[in-house]
């Protein structure tokens, strides 16, 4: 319980339903879940090693877990910003995990 009040509280300090937050949140969420899967699974790399290793690994297995991972960052804060009524906000979120979605795709049909 505390943690959601934790995750709440951004949103009632900024008190904004904008499109443009809802953006920003969208683009930085991701990044942020990536950074926690590395840390978290692979923190005694550097990063520098740790991008070596994804990029390295045959099939892509952990670049697909790290942004899926990303990408759940993404719907916990759309589910979120849904259930307390910022729905600008939640449509910013949406287009930005659309946009993540057909690059990552991109990544795994092209790599």
């Amino acid at each position: 319980m505390r943690l959601l009040k934790l995750l709440i509280s951004p949103f009632k300090i900024l008190g904004k339903d904008n499109f443009k937050l809802g953006i920003i949140l969208g683009f930085i969420a991701p990044i942020l879940g990536f950074l926690t899967f590395k840390w978290y699974k692979f923190g005694i790399f550097s990063m520098k090693e740790f991008l070596q290793f994804i990029y390295l690994q045959p099939n892509h297995q952990v670049l697909t877990a790290g942004l899926s991972i990303s990408l759940l960052a993404n719907a916990l804060i759309f589910t979120l910003c849904v259930n307390s009524h910022k729905d600008k906000t939640a449509k910013g979120i949406f287009i930005s995990t659309v946009f993540y979605g057909v690059v990552i795709l991109l990544i795994k049909a092209f790599s």
